[in-house]
C-alpha cells in the first residue's frame, strides 16, 4: 500500500481535537470520513502531534496508507473536496516511503502561540489568539523564557493528566518578540509534555503584567511541581506550526 505525507491546516475552534473521539468532530475523524469517500475504505491517519480542542495548525503532517496509486495532487484535491465544508485543508500531499511515520520519524516540533495585546478585542481572530489588553513587558517575558531553554524536568509546565512516562525534555527555543498588536511565543523542541506550551505561556503573561520576575520563572520551573506555575493558557491562540524531520 503507498503511504502518502499530508501537509495539513486547520482551525481548530469546532473540534475536540486531533484526535478521533466519541464526544464530537475531530480533524482525523474528517480526514478519514474524506478517505472513506476516496478509496471506499476506513484507513486512520496517523498525525505527528495530538493538538487539543480549539488548538489549531499552520504545519500539521499526517500519513496514511491507502490502497492502490493515487497521483499526489488527485489525493490533494480529493481529500479537500471531501472535507468541505470543514475547515481543514491538505496543502500538500506526496508519496514516501514506508519507513516514514509522521509521528515517530519526527526530530522536531514548532509552535506558535498568538496574544492579541491591544485595548480593543478581537473579532476577526476571535478564538484564534489569546486577548490581553493590559500593557505587557515583552522584553521582560523573553528574558524569562530564556530560563527554560535546556534539558530539564519541566513538571511545573505539565498537565495533571499527561501521559508521558517522563516529564524530561529539551526546550530548544522560546521567544517573545511584539508583531504589530500580537506578542508571538514561539516554542521549538523535539517534543513537549501536554500543555507544556500553553502553560508556559500562561506563565509568561504573569511576568509580562510584572507580576513575575525572570529569577521566579528559574524557581517555578526548579520546584517540579504544576502548582508553582502560572495558568493554563487559552487553547485558541496556539498553532502547530512546523513539524521537522
Amino acid at each position: 500500500m503507498p503511504r502518502y505525507r499530508l501537509l495539513v491546516e486547520y482551525n481548530g475552534t469546532p473540534f475536540v481535537g486531533w484526535q478521533r473521539q466519541d464526544n464530537g468532530a475531530s480533524v482525523q475523524g474528517v480526514l478519514e470520513a474524506a478517505v472513506i469517500k476516496l478509496c471506499g475504505h476506513r484507513i486512520a491517519i496517523y498525525a505527528a502531534g495530538r493538538t487539543d480542542a480549539g488548538v489549531h495548525a499552520t504545519g500539521q503532517v499526517a500519513h496514511v496508507d491507502l490502497p492502490k496509486d493515487y497521483p499526489a495532487e488527485t489525493v490533494r484535491a480529493a481529500l479537500n473536496y471531501h472535507m468541505s465544508p470543514h475547515p481543514v485543508a491538505v496543502v500538500e500531499a506526496e508519496e514516501v516511503g514506508d519507513d516514514f511515520h509522521a509521528r515517530f520519524s519526527a526530530i522536531g516540533r514548532s509552535y506558535l502561540y498568538r496574544i492579541l495585546n491591544r485595548r480593543a478585542p478581537p473579532a476577526l481572530d476571535l478564538h484564534r489568539v489569546l486577548w490581553l489588553p493590559m500593557d505587557l513587558d515583552v522584553a521582560a517575558m523573553n528574558e524569562a523564557a530564556q530560563r527554560l531553554i535546556g534539558h530539564h524536568d519541566f513538571s511545573t509546565f505539565r498537565a495533571r493528566d499527561c501521559q508521558a512516562q517522563s516529564p524530561m525534555k529539551t526546550l530548544d527555543r522560546l521567544t517573545a518578540t511584539r508583531v504589530g498588536e500580537e506578542i508571538h511565543v514561539v516554542a521549538e523542541a523535539r517534543s513537549f509534555l501536554h500543555h507544556q506550551v500553553r502553560n508556559m505561556v500562561g506563565t509568561l503573561q504573569l511576568v509580562g503584567r510584572g507580576n513575575w520576575s525572570a529569577d521566579r520563572m528559574a524557581e517555578a520551573l526548579e520546584a517540579r511541581d504544576r502548582r508553582a506555575g502560572g495558568p493554563t493558557a487559552k487553547p485558541g491562540g496556539l498553532y502547530l506550526t512546523g513539524v521537522k524531520y
